[in-house]
């Protein structure tokens, strides 16, 4: 007889039994550790988008144009974040995942560290594509770990949580560089935000396990695919392709709506600075992080009724989201807005636990770091080169006819593409059960 842990307790089962990964773990220990890459996450997301809020100070300490700071930001970041997202994702895959997390997070904090001992513009754009393409290393084998430690019932839970870091690291980089470069400058503000890393690389190499050391992972890699034959399975995959598909068309809005919320709240509803900003920041942050810690559960108690909730539950919260979205575009005042703002972000972000936790029950082990890895990749280029670019447009459009109202028309506008993304998501929900791959 075999002694294994499930939850807090011992139980034995037959040596003969299939070993699943999680039945490994106490529960003390599978918490621990989903603990650990949460911080992980924080770091991923703040080293990623902290350095937007510094754009001003190196503007005048390198005298750089716009066009340079929006390359700085964006392209330098989303082109070589593009680049390693799959060779990292299949070494994801088929590698030790811890190994691939601890390196990508050293690398990352180094170059993030390394920033900010910049001299030229162009010192600081080559340290910006090495912490572009180690970012994209993070969010593959964390969830694909998450997988394995965690039962089918519970990752909703766990992906929640993740979720929830993702977007405390958003907003706490932006804060902690802000405050930092307030008092001591923006390069003391970029080695700050690296330097943990590098301590926390060390925790993770340390604390985290990898299932397939001891040939435990959720479906065991007894043979190598091809990039070629696993992106052939994906797509062989209905419920992964609407998916995908669907995560572009709403990261559209996603993207584009954020971008230019500021300039909306200030423009058009008469918001202070610090209302569009620090208010704002906070307001959306207290959304996201309970709402990805509410659909985490949610997800993790109807799919144990029907699966095909995993895609349903994102299709409603885009339905919602596009009216609550409607109604805060058309607010009369800052107020009114910043509170039906946070309900509309509130029910948009619940969809997206059960969405990740969807995709692991269909996309397989062997797939997992590729699956998300293609995710996240296709998030970020859409989102990043569509979005605000349609917003922009389409508000430079309508200036002659609305004037300062343009940027209000455009982004009600905007809120009409979630609907297809509704749809595809509850068609990939409806193919769920025929996917199905553990």
């Amino acid at each position: 007889m075999a002694v294994e842990a499930v939850g807090g307790a011992r139980v034995e089962t037959p040596a003969s039994a299939p070993r699943t990964p999680w039945t490994r773990y106490l529960a003390w220990r599978r918490w621990g550790m989903l603990a650990v890459i949460l911080l992980v996450i924080i770091s991923n997301y703040s080293a990623a988008f902290g350095i937007s809020v510094l754009l001003e100070p190196i503007k005048r300490d390198f005298k750089v144009s716009d066009t340079a700071l929006g390359l700085l930001s964006g392209l330098c970041f989303s082109l070589f974040y593009a680049a390693a997202a799959v060779p990292l994702a299949r070494w994801a895959d088929y590698g030790n995942r811890r190994t691939v997390l601890v390196v990508t997070l050293t690398a990352w904090s180094s170059m993030t560290a390394l920033c900010g001992t910049a001299r030229t513009f162009w010192q600081l754009a080559i340290a910006r594509f090495g912490v572009g393409a180690a970012a994209s290393g993070a969010l593959p084998p964390a969830q694909s770990l998450i997988a394995d430690y965690f039962p089918p019932e519970r990752r909703g839970t766990a992906l929640g949580l993740m979720n929830a870091a993702l977007n405390i690291g958003l907003f706490l980089g932006i804060g902690l560089c802000g405050m930092i470069a307030a008092a001591e400058g923006w390069r003391a503000a970029l080695l700050w935000l690296g330097l943990p890393g590098i301590a926390l690389a060390v925790l993770a190499r340390f604390t985290l396990a990898e299932p397939r050391e001891e040939g435990l992972a959720a479906e065991r890699v007894e043979s190598v695919e091809s990039l070629a034959q696993s992106t052939q399975r994906l797509r062989g995959k209905r419920s992964f392709v609407y998916a995908l598909i669907a995560i572009s068309v709403y990261c559209i809005f996603a993207y584009g709506s954020s971008a230019f919320m500021p300039s909306f709240m200030i423009r058009t509803l008469h918001a202070s600075m610090r209302q569009a900003s620090v208010v704002w920041a906070a307001v959306i942050l207290a959304a996201n992080v309970t709402s990805s810690i509410v659909g985490g559960w949610l997800g993790d108690r109807l799919s144990q009724r029907n699966l095909r909730w995993y895609g349903w539950i994102p299709a409603l919260t885009c339905l919602g989201g596009a009216v609550l979205y409607w109604l805060a575009f058309w607010s009369p005042n800052y107020l009114t807005f910043i509170s039906v703002e946070f309900c509309a972000e509130f029910v948009l972000g619940i969809g997206f636990p059960p969405m990740y936790a969807g995709v692991h029950r269909v996309c397989g082990g062997r797939r997992r770091g590729l699956a998300i890895g293609v995710l996240f990749l296709a998030m970020i280029l859409c989102g990043n080169s569509v979005g605000p670019l349609v917003v922009g447009a389409l508000s430079d459009a309508l200036n002659a006819a609305y004037g300062v109202a343009s940027l209000r028309y455009s982004l009600l506008a905007l809120c009409f593409i979630m609907l297809p993304a509704a749809a595809l998501f509850w068609a990939g929900g409806r193919s769920i059960p025929h996917d199905l791959e553990e």
